[in-house]
């Protein structure tokens, strides 16, 4: 049996409702308007020359993922706070002073 904890509280979750949350991140890209003259272009070549440049330098392309996905398991009160501030905007304004 598959036993569930909520990923913010550590509240184990037996016959609880959990929720689950999906979340995927990636980079935006708002790609600039194609004239004629880009499709023209000969990208092949230049993709080939890259590539040549690259096997005789011995240098490597360093890819970074293009999406992230984050998946987590909630109680109710979890779940009931992340859909009021998604992005944790509430929390992150809080400043606490120890008592000293």
């Amino acid at each position: 049996m598959i036993h569930y904890t909520c990923d913010l509280c550590a509240k184990e979750l037996g016959n609880e409702p959990r929720y689950v949350v999906k979340i995927e991140a990636f980079a935006a890209h708002d790609p600039d308007e194609l004239t004629d003259a880009d499709l023209e272009d000969g990208h092949m070549e230049a993709v080939s020359q890259v590539i040549q440049e690259m096997e005789e330098t011995g240098t490597e392309l360093e890819l970074t993922p293009a999406t992230k996905h984050f998946r987590h398991d909630l109680c109710e009160e979890c779940y009931q706070r992340f859909l009021l501030d998604p992005l944790g905007r509430e929390h992150s304004h809080k400043v606490v002073f120890s008592k000293n």
